[in-house]
């Protein structure tokens, strides 16, 4: 790409309220570059000081995560570092990216390896991102896989990774709400963070 036509991007992005059109670039990027070529631009727009651009970065991390183990892992250790929010919310949409590519049923283990990070956006990023989850390939068939991966993370020491968590499940519950109902009957309620989550889990049982 020419630094012409990458300035003339990064013009475009950085006029954006929101990221719709961001995306949009960022998906003509991967249509038209090769995948070297869009891993050395999404590290390139990261880079930049200007949030649009850091999330043009991380879309394009997200669209090649399946065919590049370098861009999955910056995105799980670098990007969910940033303390921008918004490039948070991008984090979680790049990692469905990932995984709509690569087979959600063939991307659990990367997901429970998530689920597992010690860094709270990697997590959340997971629970976040797979929202609605049983409206995904895989989990529309097996919701009961959806809850057994979201529900440990219902004391998570993170207030931001537990409403993920408690919004996730109530999701869940609007076709599902026996098989969420059978999970929460083992929860410790006495436990304050895991009574914020059930809270939330349970805005639409009766």
């Amino acid at each position: 790409m020419n630094e012409n036509l990458k300035q003339k991007i990064i013009e475009t992005v950085v006029a954006q309220e929101g990221f719709k059109i961001i995306r949009d670039e960022a998906t003509r990027i991967f249509k038209t570059e090769t995948l070297e070529n869009c891993f050395s631009l999404a590290n390139e727009f990261y880079k930049s000081k200007q949030f649009q651009v850091q999330v043009l970065g991380v879309f394009l991390f997200g669209y090649i995560a399946n065919k590049n183990e370098n861009a999955l892992y910056f995105l799980k250790e670098t990007v969910s570092q940033n303390e921008d929010w918004r490039v948070q919310e991008i984090l979680a949409m790049a990692f469905d990216s990932f995984c709509k590519a690569n087979g959600y049923e063939q991307s659990v283990p990367v997901m429970e390896e998530w689920l597992s990070s010690e860094h709270a956006n990697t997590r959340r990023a997971v629970t976040e991102g797979l929202r609605i989850w049983t409206s995904r390939p895989f989990f529309k068939e097996h919701p009961e896989k959806a809850i057994d991966l979201i529900a440990p993370l219902r004391n998570d020491e993170s207030e931001y990774v537990r409403k993920s968590v408690g919004n996730a499940l109530k999701d869940i519950s609007k076709k599902h709400s026996e098989l969420l109902v059978a999970e929460l009957k083992t929860w410790d309620l006495s436990d304050k963070l895991i009574n914020q989550v059930y809270k939330l889990a349970t805005k639409y049982i009766k």
